[in-house]
């Protein structure tokens, strides 16, 4: 289920010239408000992630290069959030702290992810991914058929994120019980 917010003119066009992304800064403020726990925030971003990334096909198959390119980049946008937030990275508590994903801090946040989880992919997705944000969506000069050459990393990062969202799951579930808490 998806709700539409009708946000006034005004508002959009100052936001665009400042470069706010009214979307995201909605879901931030409205994930901040709800205080989810992380494994239901991960869900939440998840689901954008799966989302964004069937929007950014469909886009790809109706040759429109500027709309696949701002969808294929917030599918990888919400899987570094997820892979951060995950790993408790300081950038994710940063974020927690000042309520919004700046552009550096999830640039910084693909780099010590691929260092600490050992796979370069995940900052290979990034900078392209933030490229093509850049070059296809805002400055509207790439071609269909470069934003295509990047949907195999972007599908890659997504099943990546969905296994460590698993593993982190299951490992929740097979922890012994706080045994600090007994008796007391």
């Amino acid at each position: 289920m998806s709700v539409t917010i009708i946000i006034p003119r005004k508002i959009v066009e100052k936001a665009k010239k400042l470069g706010i992304d009214l979307e995201s800064l909605a879901l931030e403020a409205i994930l901040r408000e709800l205080k989810l726990n992380p494994s239901e925030e991960a869900e939440v971003r998840l689901e954008l992630a799966e989302k964004s990334l069937r929007e950014a096909k469909n886009y790809i198959e109706k040759k429109d290069p500027t709309q696949a390119s701002e969808k294929l980049y917030k599918a990888v946008e919400e899987c570094s959030k997820i892979l951060s937030q995950l790993h408790k990275l300081p950038e994710y508590e940063r974020v927690a702290k000042e309520g919004r994903w700046w552009v550096q801090l999830l640039g910084k946040s693909a780099r010590k992810l691929s260092k600490i989880l050992k796979e370069p992919r995940i900052e290979q997705t990034w900078a392209i991914a933030y490229d093509i944000h850049v070059w296809g969506f805002h400055e509207a000069k790439y071609r269909i058929e470069d934003i295509e050459a990047i949907l195999p990393l972007a599908i890659w990062l997504l099943n990546f994120t969905k296994q460590t969202i698993e593993k982190c799951q299951n490992s929740r579930s097979r922890a012994p019980p706080d045994t600090n808490s007994r008796g007391k």
